[in-house]
């Protein structure tokens, strides 16, 4: 007794595949890649060079810019004094900013209600108040308070002086950009003050770590990684605001810039002129706030992006490698050791 099937013999007609589902005779490697189409990518890109060849072109080409009297002026004495002027009062401003700000912020982090409530109504009415008003009304403190002395409070002054020979122009000046300051440096202190993770603080306590300590070696060393891009970003914008302080008549930037073209009606130019030492500035200072957030951001990222300068370091050893290789004398084919 046999068992028998009815089942028809496969069709070898069909033709052949492969252990990777080819047919034969369209091998992978005999396969055309097309690559995808991006037109309107390339729309996009060819408007954005025709544009910024024709910005380019025009500022070559158009004489009302005065190329002649923008080199002439942007490296005179009265231009590069007033550019010191400017650095002079970002840095000082910047620096007293700062520290207040960092008191005000653990004051509005504090425990205390009344710490809370001074720290949170000092930033709603400096940021309430524009800085040109705050300048003005600092530059004529005197109006209000003539002499500026040391006493008992409510009681016998011991010691005054008069405030327009105590404070001055400069000093209402660093007053009014720091006070300023210091209310929008608050609020980035303590954001990056919140974003750490509160079981290290608890983890520290447990340790039995001092508060300051706790605050100095773990909280922010942390904290900077998510203050530093905010706190980049708020210097150059004082940077720049610091030409609202050509209302007091000082010496910086912007203020020289409209005495030239005050005095020789060349508009455009001078502002031309600004306009490339404010370029050169903050560029300056975009580049040292990446190397700072480079190095604060070691605990986080063990194994950082290359640098700008270590990119063109490895292009060139590339290039040099490359060259290397092709000055070196082929072996023959029949030559194997």
């Amino acid at each position: 007794m046999g068992l028998t099937t009815d089942a028809a013999p496969a069709d070898t007609s069909a033709p052949d595949t492969g252990h990777n589902g080819a047919r034969e005779g369209l091998a992978p490697d005999s396969l055309k890649i097309v690559p995808t189409r991006h037109y309107a990518r390339w729309a996009a890109a060819v408007a954005v060079t025709v544009l910024a060849a024709q910005f380019v072109h025009g500022l070559a080409t158009n004489p009302i810019w005065e190329w002649g009297v923008f080199g002439d002026y942007i490296l005179s004495e009265t231009i590069v004094q007033a550019v010191g002027v400017t650095l002079q009062l970002t840095s000082y401003a910047t620096v007293l900013g700062f520290l207040l700000g960092t008191v005000l912020a653990f004051m509005r982090l504090s425990h205390s209600p009344v710490l809370q409530t001074v720290a949170w109504s000092y930033i709603w009415i400096f940021r309430s108040i524009p800085m040109i008003v705050q300048l003005v009304f600092w530059f004529n403190l005197s109006a209000l308070y003539k002499e500026l002395g040391v006493g008992i409070p409510f009681g016998p002054v011991f010691w005054s002086v008069d405030s327009n020979t105590l404070i001055g122009t400069i000093g209402a000046t660093l007053i009014g950009l720091s006070l300023h300051q210091a209310a929008y440096a608050a609020e980035i202190v303590r954001g990056g003050v919140i974003s750490v993770d509160h079981g290290q603080l608890e983890a520290a306590a447990a340790l039995g770590i001092p508060r300051l300590r706790q605050v100095r070696r773990i909280v922010l060393p942390q904290a900077m990684r998510a203050i530093l891009p905010t706190a980049g970003n708020e210097i150059i914008g004082l940077l720049k605001g610091t030409s609202v302080v050509y209302v007091m008549a000082i010496g910086e930037l912007f203020y020289q810039v409209q005495v030239i073209y005050g005095r020789n009606g060349r508009v455009v130019p001078l502002l031309l002129v600004a306009t490339a030492w404010y370029v050169l500035l903050t560029s300056l200072l975009s580049i040292g706030q990446y190397y700072v957030e480079r190095r604060y951001a070691r605990g986080a990222n063990r194994t950082p992006p290359p640098t700008p300068i270590q990119r063109v370091r490895r292009f060139v050893r590339n290039l040099r490698s490359a060259a290397a290789q092709r000055n070196q004398p082929a072996m023959p084919l029949g030559d194997s050791r």
